[in-house]
């Protein structure tokens, strides 16, 4: 039966809800009574048969924000490896900005009370020094077409909160993993389950990670906290590992041993370089810490999980499947 477009006072609307992100929000929302609308391009969850506008500025939000206190917008065009479209920066654009900003001001003249933005760290940059973490107060430095999109998304909202009364909070996460991960994490945990040996062993670097539980715990706070309204935060588990570290960590957590061959970063780079992907060692290598001090003092925010906790759950998932 297909659901009336009204809603109940005081619901949430969650974008993106068939995704990794949005569908555990979803489900953690519904799991705690709360009247949620989860609008999808197909399928349903919990019941939800809402159709989605598509995500641009042409898009019509007005019918699903009757009587809806606050928005989490989590859906995204999200980065792509082999990119096909010939100007990728407008696609991104087209979603990531003049989506989000659409549904933003469409929510703004609804009435709505909060809009919860998932960026991206990117926003920040690609890498740090080792030991001298992203922090939310850094000026924005995006290297990629997703990050500048996701930085220009911010500051569209930041505008809209300055000229209408609806608050906004923009959360940073990196990389997520949990249960239902794909794409790099769930290869690494593939590689790592197969026992192949990778050439890791020599890194020396330092990177953040987010459990998906933590950042489900993190967004539903930010829904009512008031100290939230209109900042930024940073989200990552509060332990940085080293690319060889998280590797055993994940065997760990599989049953099974890591096998790590001491190759020289150097040489990992050039042949990254030498396939065209240079942006694999990069990842790899390199150092990305996060700073979640704000969320800590402004929100007294504590990532629920451990690293291993995160880890332990998502071999769950892997090996089950």
């Amino acid at each position: 039966m297909q659901r009336e477009m009204s809603t109940i006072p005081g619901s949430i609307l969650v974008t993106g809800a068939s995704g990794f992100v949005g569908g555990a929000l979803t489900r953690h929302l519904l799991a705690r009574g709360t009247a949620v609308l989860a609008p999808l391009r197909c399928g349903t969850i919990a019941g939800n048969r809402l159709s989605l506008p598509d995500l641009s500025k042409n898009a019509q939000w007005q019918n699903l924000l009757i009587g809806v206190d606050a928005v989490v917008h989590t859906a995204a065009r999200v980065h792509v490896m082999n990119e096909r479209v010939e100007d990728p920066l407008a696609a991104f654009r087209e979603v990531n900005v003049d989506g989000a900003l659409t549904l933003a001001q469409q929510a703004a003249e609804a009435g709505v009370r909060r809009f919860i933005f998932i960026s991206s760290i990117k926003v920040n940059g690609e890498m740090t020094a080792l030991n001298q973490a992203f922090s939310a107060d850094d000026v924005p430095s995006p290297q990629d077409f997703y990050g500048i999109s996701k930085a220009e998304a911010e500051a569209g909202l930041q505008q809209i909160a300055r000229d209408t009364d609806m608050e906004v909070v923009v959360i940073r996460p990196p990389l997520v993993y949990g249960p239902g991960v794909k794409a790099n994490f769930q290869s690494m945990m593939r590689w790592v389950h197969a026992g192949i040996p990778l050439p890791f062993g020599r890194i020396e670097n330092r990177r953040s990670f987010l459990a998906l539980d933590n950042l489900i715990d993190l967004i539903t706070l930010c829904i009512d906290h008031p100290a939230a309204a209109n900042r930024t935060f940073l989200a990552a588990d509060g332990e940085d590992l080293s690319t060889p570290e998280w590797l055993r960590r994940i065997a760990l957590a599989l049953h099974t041993k890591s096998r790590l061959l001491p190759v020289p970063t150097r040489f990992l780079s050039m042949g990254a370089s030498i396939i065209g992907k240079p942006e694999i060692a990069q990842r790899l290598c390199s150092s990305l810490q996060i700073d979640i001090s704000a969320a800590r003092d402004l929100l007294a925010w504590c990532p629920p999980l451990t690293v291993a906790d995160g880890l332990r759950q998502t071999a769950q998932w892997f090996l089950s499947k």
